[in-house]
C-alpha cells in the first residue's frame, strides 16, 4: 500500500465518522453515555456537579450539535452558492443578448445615416 492509499483509506474513515458523529441521534447517544454518570457527580457535590457538567455532558453533546449546525449551514451556503452561479450565468446570457442588440442598433443607425446622406437606397439583407 503506498501513502496516498493510506491517506484515501485515513480519508474514507475521518469521512465515515464524521458523517456518523456529526448526527443528531449520535447526540442523543452521546447524552445517554454522559447521564450514566450523572449519579455519581450528583454525590460529588457542586464542584464535581459542574465539572461533570462542563467536561462530560456538554462537551459530548455540543460536539454532535455542533457538527449538525455546521452540516446545515453548508448545505444553506451550498444553497446560495449555486443560486449565485445560476444568477451569474444569466447576467451574462443577457449582457450578451444586449450586445447583439447594440451591434443591430448601430448597424441600423449607421444605414440610416448612409441612406439619408448619400441618398441611396437600402442594401438588401442577404
Amino acid at each position: 500500500m503506498t501513502g496516498d492509499e493510506a491517506v484515501g483509506l485515513n480519508g474514507r474513515i475521518a469521512v465515515f465518522i464524521t458523517n456518523t458523529v456529526g448526527t443528531m441521534w449520535c447526540a442523543y447517544v452521546f447524552a445517554a453515555i454522559a447521564l450514566v454518570s450523572l449519579p455519581e457527580a450528583i454525590k460529588g457535590g457542586v464542584a464535581t456537579l459542574i465539572a461533570w457538567v462542563a467536561q462530560t455532558f456538554l462537551q459530548l453533546v455540543l460536539l454532535s450539535v455542533i457538527m449538525v449546525g455546521q452540516k446545515v449551514a453548508a448545505a444553506a451556503s451550498d444553497k446560495q452558492a449555486l443560486q449565485t452561479y445560476n444568477d451569474a450565468e444569466a447576467i451574462l446570457k443577457m449582457q450578451a443578448e444586449v450586445h447583439q442588440l447594440i451591434e443591430l442598433n448601430n448597424n441600423l443607425t449607421a444605414e440610416i445615416h448612409r441612406m439619408i446622406f448619400e441618398k441611396q437606397p437600402p442594401a438588401l439583407p442577404g
